[in-house]
């Protein structure tokens, strides 16, 4: 058996290598991501009865990992160990793009030899909840792959349950294929995924961060389905870029100076000031449709800075849809447009199955594009996400290269 194989390099199909090159966190190295991240060995994991061992051609970068590094608002090592892990260390990645290497004795629909992906969805099959029915990413024992759980995509070798494991596309590189699974499979969770509020033919939908890698799915999905979308930027490149992504239209956040908690509803003056400027953001969506129409759905994740102007602008009966808070937790809801008005505030988490095959299905088939937007070393996974962080601007989505050469040298068929 081979010992270890080079960054880049493939062992045989088949042959399982002893150990692998990952990249770890440790709770010693908490904090900044280019320290909290560092290449090791590490012994390739086992398989269960039900897991898939995949070699990993390329990783998708997501904010989930930052936290992990961060060690903030979990520390995602010291829960597992207390559940039972033995391991004291975290290798993380919530996307993928390989090769299947080895297969569990009770997995019967995938090979080796499969290129495949993997969704970020993850149970326990016996879980009560799941073999009651009910949807399974709701359930005590879900999690997020790559982040509540080990062995994720910042390794040679990547370890995750078959119900997860999904056709790569075949005319995309091992890049392109890494990009965009768990940030497609959210928004389509978000917009297809609660009864009454289904995103449908002619909505109007506002996207926050309509560049990013969230965004850029939502913009795309909303297009397939025939709804109109609004993406919300920083500037007019970024506007633009959602243009040809599938927006109508954009506006630029930084016209407006009324983000974050407002003042109390019995501060009159500071509410007046307040409801001027939520106005006039809403009278922004209406000169981009060009008619009186309000956001049937309004896709959000910046949360504490947004979420009062995003209740404000929404339709009646319509959803605002929250996958996130990356300006805080502390959102503040004026019930006064919130009750009266019949609006739903819906918290969404991941994905089920057919939400993910579903959302496959669209990549697989060209109508929904993977928004690679940088390509890092295995190396520099740390700088990734340190980036990340930091809010480097990158439109679309970023990949490291793991056992992928080159960026664009992938395999394709």
């Amino acid at each position: 058996m081979t010992e270890i194989v080079p960054i880049g390099a493939l062992p045989p199909l088949g042959t399982v290598p002893k150990k692998m090159y990952a990249q770890t966190i440790r709770a010693e190295r908490f904090g900044d991501p280019t320290d909290a991240f560092q290449i090791e060995e590490i012994d390739v994991p086992e398989l269960g009865p039900e897991d898939v061992l995949i070699a990993s051609m390329a990783a998708g970068i997501n904010y989930n990992n930052v936290w992990a590094a961060r060690g903030i608002p979990i520390d995602v090592i010291k829960i597992r160990q207390k559940m039972g892990e033995p391991f004291d260390f975290h290798i993380g990645g919530s996307d993928v793009s390989g090769i299947v290497y080895a297969v569990g004795e009770n997995v019967n629909n995938i090979a080796v030899g499969d290129e495949v992906v993997v969704h970020h969805g993850t149970w326990k099959l016996d879980d009560p909840w799941v073999t009651a029915g009910k949807d399974p990413i709701l359930a005590p024992s879900a999690a997020i792959w790559g982040y509540n759980t080990n062995f994720g995509s910042f390794a040679q070798f990547c370890k995750a349950s078959a119900h997860q494991v999904m056709p790569k596309a075949d005319h995309l590189s091992w890049e392109e294929a890494a990009a965009p699974t768990l940030v497609g499979t959210t928004a389509y969770r978000m917009l297809f995924g609660w009864k009454g509020n289904e995103m449908k033919k002619d909505d109007v939908v506002l996207v926050w961060g309509g560049s990013g890698g969230l965004g850029t799915q939502a913009l795309q999905l909303a297009k397939v389905a025939g709804a109109r979308a609004i993406a919300v930027v920083s500037d007019d490149e970024r506007g633009e870029y959602c243009i040809e992504k599938g927006a109508v239209g954009y506006i630029n956040r930084k016209n407006f100076n009324h983000w974050g908690v407002p003042p109390h509803w019995t501060d009159t003056a500071g509410q007046k000031e307040w409801m001027a400027g939520a106005r006039a953001f809403g009278k922004a969506i209406w000169d981009v449709l060009g008619e009186r129409r309000n956001p049937d759905i309004v896709f959000e994740h910046p949360g504490e800075a947004t979420i009062p102007t995003s209740i404000f602008v929404c339709e009646a009966g319509g959803m605002v849809v929250i996958s996130a808070g990356t300006t805080g937790y502390s959102a503040v809801v004026d019930l006064r447009y919130h009750w009266v008005r019949q609006k739903r505030l819906q918290g969404s988490h991941g994905c089920n199955d057919p939400q993910a095959y579903a959302y496959n299905n669209l990549v697989r088939s060209g109508q929904v594009d993977p928004c690679l937007g940088q390509v890092y070393s295995f190396e520099d996974i740390g700088l990734a996400h340190k980036e990340m962080e930091e809010g480097k601007q990158v439109l679309g989505n970023r990949v490291a290269l793991v056992g992928a050469k080159s960026a664009g040298m992938g395999r394709r068929k």
